[in-house]
């Protein structure tokens, strides 16, 4: 199973980035925090401090052929050591 599927780079992830050591990732809807923390920590081998997790979902839309579904997805804000980096961003 693929845990973490890309990083998330908005304005707001990659301020957080800058100013708490805090990375956003969109993850699988099934990852626990504990599968999260660790397939971060052998990507990237940085040391994870806390996972914070979300299950965010795009709203319905309406269109004249019927109704389409919005899908579920989930992103995990995940903070790393201070000492630690993440070139990603």
């Amino acid at each position: 199973m693929h845990v973490i599927m890309r990083p998330i780079v908005t304005e707001k992830a990659t301020w957080a980035s800058g100013h708490f050591n805090r990375f956003a990732f969109e993850v699988s809807k099934i990852a626990s925090k504990t599968q999260i923390k660790n397939a971060v920590e052998a990507m990237y081998k940085v040391r994870v401090l806390g996972v914070n997790t979300q299950t965010r979902r795009i709203r319905n839309r309406s269109y004249a052929y019927g109704l389409v579904i919005g899908k579920t997805w989930k992103r995990a804000i995940v903070k790393i050591h201070p000492d630690d980096k993440i070139e990603l961003f």
